[in-house]
């Protein structure tokens, strides 16, 4: 009995937030989302020690590295404790998580962006060709023209 309960290894516990155990791998930008929300979370962990670092570094310059030595390889310990694969997966995981919520944001602003043209087209009573005919001709003479952006028309 003993052997076969050392025989058969531990199977790991599949979590909700990634769609596989070996999903797709994420584009490079995904990828740099993933890695921003994995320091944040080591981070999160090591507040204590970099909060003691900063404060010890605080005015210094060529300094710190002599009088904030302690400090310094205690932030580094920390980061280097925290700082693993199993932190990266649940940061992995986090960022699975939260691209419904990311989709439903660009849909909103796609839509404001589409609500906001058909308005300014209205407003201005001009056919969609018209306005761009006039636009690059405009362009062409070298004035430019910003594009409508939502966050600047909402205020």
């Amino acid at each position: 009995m003993a052997m076969m309960a050392a025989e058969a290894p531990d199977v790991p516990q599949q979590r909700l937030g990634v769609p596989s155990r070996n999903p797709l791998p994420l584009s490079a930008s995904q990828e740099s989302q993933v890695r921003d929300i994995y320091y944040a979370r080591v981070r999160r962990q090591c507040a204590e020690e970099i909060k003691a670092f900063a404060a010890c570094a605080l005015g210094r310059t060529f300094s710190v590295s002599f009088a904030c030595r302690a400090e310094h390889h205690a932030m580094n310990a920390c980061m280097k404790l925290k700082a693993t694969q199993e932190e990266q997966d649940a940061a992995r995981e986090e960022w699975f998580a939260l691209r419904v919520e990311r989709q439903k944001q660009r849909e909103r602003k796609a839509k404001m962006a589409a609500a906001q043209e058909e308005f300014m087209r209205e407003w201005w009573g001009l056919p969609e060709e018209a306005r761009l005919s006039r636009q690059k001709e405009m362009e062409k003479r070298g004035e430019k023209i910003p594009p409508l952006r939502p966050e600047h028309m909402t205020k």
